[in-house]
């Protein structure tokens, strides 16, 4: 527990730099919090909340527990974002983003800028890029979500939406693509929407611009864009045979979580080559950049995790249910060379084989900046349709790439074969 006179004397710290606190006696703060890091402008923290975590950040204009007392441990938090009310651990927050009363928001989130969520929103390695806005009631974990152009033209997630991210066997190989990077980032693609009361059954991927009907549960992958999506409810109720670790549709499970994390991969090239430098001249920008970095290598060591908990299984996987020779060849070669996944997914065996495009794209973007001072999304949204495109190629040519070497390492699996 901490001692009260430390707690106090940096509470005192706090409002002496500028920090609003209107009832400095119900505040709690840890004893490794750097105060440094902490801006004296425009910060209001309202009582009752608690702040902890060496690496917590809190930048300026921050408004921390507004509409309900407010757990900070160990998040990177940008200019203007609010957080209402709630658990907020181990994530990134980029300016002017919120969540409100309610949320628990768990380790490896990023939510970029104004991408927010209402009351009773439960997040865990969940990636949300700008404009993105959950309603109420929900629980979104092991997601990326992309799409929309601004806070009026945005992906949303209707309220009491489920992802389902944990099967009947145990196993959370569950992570979802809704939009991907290589488009996504250039913050120019069509919104999609998540309708009320509805669900999603990971891993799957969905396209952008699709409408999905509220009270639909997803249970494949939508790979067209702009479809309008109901879902198929079943007349009576069916029973068939269960058989645990069984995994008929491995294939599928392994694909989109390779995509997955080459996604992430795409993710980090992008923020080493590109945000970076927007942050330069913010207020802890560098901090919120490691803060960054390091919830997608966090990300990328969930899913490799979860991916060796599946490879583990495949020899009981063999002996519970009847395979056909390519199935059990599959399952044979997942579990003899996942050793070699963690190393394709580090981003470094691509490098040579995407840098011509990466090399023109940020030519052209360093071209496109030099005569705009605008912000990070006026900037991206700015540049020519043809510097768009080459860092779509750039980026799509990272997730690719990946997702061929790990085809030739588990050839059996028969992946990839699908669009993009």
């Amino acid at each position: 527990m901490n001692q009260p006179d430390a707690c106090s004397e940096k509470v005192r710290q706090l409002i002496k730099k500028g920090v609003d606190i209107p009832n400095p006696l119900s505040m709690d703060i840890g004893e490794e919090v750097n105060t440094a890091q902490i801006s004296g402008s425009g910060v209001k923290i309202y009582p009752g909340c608690r702040i902890y975590g060496e690496k917590t950040v809190i930048s300026a204009g921050a408004l921390i527990g507004y509409e309900g007392p407010a757990t900070i441990d160990d998040c990177q938090i940008g200019p203007k974002v609010e957080l209402k009310g709630g658990y907020f651990k181990k994530s990134v927050f980029l300016e002017k983003s919120s969540m409100g009363l309610g949320a628990q928001v768990r380790e490896g989130c990023i939510l970029e800028e104004e991408a927010n969520g209402a009351h009773c929103v439960g997040l865990k390695q969940t990636i949300l890029f700008p404009f993105v806005t959950l309603g109420s009631l929900i629980n979104f974990c092991d997601c990326f979500m992309a799409g929309g152009t601004s806070r009026k033209n945005h992906s949303e997630v209707g309220s009491s939406y489920i992802h389902f991210n944990f099967t009947p066997d145990g196993d959370k190989t569950t992570a979802s693509l809704f939009g991907d990077v290589p488009k996504g980032v250039m913050l120019n693609q069509p919104p999609i929407f998540l309708g009320g009361q509805g669900g999603a059954v990971g891993p799957l991927r969905l396209g952008y611009g699709n409408v999905v009907a509220a009270g639909t549960i997803l249970r494949k992958d939508i790979l067209k864009d702009n479809c309008l999506v109901f879902g198929k409810f079943p007349r009576k109720d069916i029973e068939v045979e269960f058989v645990r670790n069984s995994y008929p549709g491995l294939s599928r499970i392994i694909e989109n979580n390779v995509r997955y994390l080459a996604n992430l991969t795409a993710l980090e090239q992008w923020y080493i080559n590109v945000r970076r430098a927007f942050f330069a001249d913010q207020e802890f920008g560098e901090l919120i950049y490691s803060g960054l970095i390091d919830k997608l290598v966090s990300a990328r060591s969930e899913r490799i995790s979860r991916l060796r908990v599946i490879s583990e299984k495949m020899p009981q996987s063999l002996n519970a249910s009847a395979n056909d020779d390519r199935i059990a060849a599959g399952k044979g070669e997942f579990y003899q060379n996942f050793h070699l996944l963690p190393e394709l997914l580090d981003g470094k065996s691509v490098a040579s084989e995407t840098e011509g495009y990466r090399d023109r794209f940020l030519a052209s973007f360093s071209d496109h900046r030099a005569n705009s001072k605008s912000s990070y999304i006026e900037t991206v949204q700015g540049m020519p349709e043809k510097a768009s495109q080459l860092g779509t190629l750039w980026l799509e040519g990272i997730v690719d790439t990946i997702c061929s070497q790990t085809a030739r390492v588990f050839p059996s699996l028969d992946m990839f074969k699908r669009g993009k």
